[in-house]
């Protein structure tokens, strides 16, 4: 007897030890409720108000009707947004402002009044099962991300723009071999293997992704994350880049009846960009190709797509986005052409590899605003194969203007205009290809270029009128391998 009261303490004072430090005190709030078969297949909310001053909010759920085969599914709203959606498989929540629970979006606790969002999947008939709720309010200190420039100075920097994760469909194998939602940090490591200075993380509709990488970006701190997901609707899918901000996904929806509503409450600092428009749109490929309009927000459009890559060989095969941003371009647009991996598996090789094709940005430093700066600029040429030192670097002149990519180059008519190509990376027999309106006032559409490293000049008269003129760099083989962005020639 003795024994077993002795064994008992130390079980007790073992369960004490290892709680967390919420549960060595009363909760704040205790929330209890019974469900019926009435509420089979139904959503019920509970509300409960928080106060001011709150920074760190958790939450213990239970309910007693597990051996009668109950499910109730849980998730969380606060006063102003949907905050997470666990279902049955959490029993303990923590969100704070730079913190939260898988599942539930980091953020400020805001006061207010609050809500339990519960779901009732099955609950038979004649069965009663009784929730309880626990909530702890707390004081946190915060976990901010670095402010600072990953890297200081201006440069060529390297990335990938469109990767997927556990955080939505990515995938990869286990080490038992098995299938397995692709955690966050594979991502991150076979990145900085291929050498890349940025990537964004663009899961389907969700921002889940940022607490893995809140945790895991002061260990990869040699590499700059941007905050992202992919937006993806019945019309078209695209990148917004540079957020984390909640807003509505859900096109043509009441509360997003169209593209302009949806993306009205996208931040001016974010990039809005159109992913793979020349991918099919029906039952093939719900809603991947492009059919909403141009909205002003959106900024570029992924002119190659690593998966479509894979599947065509060729960055011009059919499911190409170049033709959809030539027409832009024709149009009056100017949209800045990007690519992005669309990755799902870091693990994998070949064409299916994180950072190909890869975007190559020339920014004041390696931040996030000043690479989302350059692309909105369009200061940008795409690598489509993704070497690790693939050069497309353009000036243009015209008198004492001067402009480099994604730039208007005033040009009156008459006026001669100035090109120089910087080239590096090019495989003998490489050239320099041009394209745009004004590729019909080159002397020589076509320039050979030397292997390696390589400075090319060429000129051309303006002739009044704005134009656009962009230079790509071909193998021997006519095959794309650097794509740049346009020049604008403006009179």
């Amino acid at each position: 007897m003795r024994r077993a009261r002795l064994l008992g303490i130390i079980a007790t004072l073992l369960m004490v030890v290892a709680a967390p430090a919420w549960a060595e005190r009363a909760p704040d709030l205790v929330l209890t409720g019974e469900v019926t078969h009435a509420d089979h297949q139904t959503w019920r909310e509970v509300p409960f108000r928080v106060p001011a001053g709150v920074e760190r909010l958790t939450l213990s759920f239970e309910h007693d009707g597990a051996a009668q085969k109950s499910v109730i599914d849980l998730g969380l709203a606060d006063p102003q947004r949907f905050r997470g959606w666990s279902g049955g498989n959490k029993s303990q929540v923590v969100l704070a402002a730079a913190e939260a629970t898988p599942s539930y979006l980091p953020g400020p606790v805001v006061p207010g009044r609050w809500r339990l969002l519960l779901g009732v999947p099955n609950l038979r008939p004649g069965a009663v099962a009784h929730y309880t709720a626990r909530i702890w309010f707390d004081r946190a200190g915060e976990i901010a991300l670095g402010a600072p420039p990953v890297r200081a100075g201006p440069g060529w920097y390297r990335g990938d723009l469109h990767l997927h994760t556990a955080h939505s469909d990515g995938s990869c194998k286990s080490k038992r071999g098995r299938a397995v939602p692709c955690p966050v940090f594979l991502t991150l490591e076979a990145a900085r293997a291929r050498g890349l200075d940025f990537v964004a993380i663009t899961d389907h509709n969700t921002v889940s992704q940022a607490e893995s990488l809140r945790e895991l970006a002061p260990y990869y701190d040699d590499l700059l994350i941007l905050a992202g997901r992919e937006l993806t609707t019945f019309q078209g899918h695209a990148n917004i880049i540079g957020t984390s901000a909640d807003f509505e996904f859900r096109l043509g929806s009441k509360a997003a009846p169209d593209l302009g509503r949806l993306l009205a409450r996208v931040p001016e600092e974010a990039i809005v960009s159109i992913n793979h428009p020349g991918a099919p749109s029906g039952e093939l490929c719900m809603g991947c190709g492009w059919t909403a309009p141009i909205d002003p927000r959106i900024a570029a459009v992924e002119v190659v797509n690593g998966a479509n890559l894979a599947l065509t060989h060729s960055p011009e095969g059919a499911l190409s986005g170049l033709p959809f941003w030539t027409a832009r371009l024709e149009a009056g647009a100017r949209l800045t052409g990007i690519g992005g991996s669309d990755n799902h598996d870091p693990t994998a090789g070949g064409l299916r590899s994180l950072g190909a094709p890869a975007t190559v940005v020339h920014a004041r430093e390696l931040s996030a605003a000043a690479v989302l700066e350059a692309i909105r600029a369009g200061h940008v040429f795409v690598d489509v194969w993704g070497s690790p030192d693939g050069l497309l670097e353009i000036t243009a002149r015209a008198g004492e203007a001067r402009a480099e990519m994604g730039d208007v180059l005033p040009a009156a008519a008459g006026q001669a205009v100035e090109v120089e190509a910087h080239v590096a990376g090019a495989p003998a027999g490489a050239r320099l290809v041009a394209s745009g309106p004004d590729a019909e006032l080159l002397a020589q559409r076509e320039v050979a270029v030397a292997a390696g490293e390589s400075r090319t000049a060429f000129s051309f008269t303006a002739n009044g009128t704005s134009r656009w003129l962009r230079l790509d760099l071909r193998g021997a083989d006519g095959r794309l391998l650097l794509i740049g962005n346009p020049v604008y020639l403006r009179p």
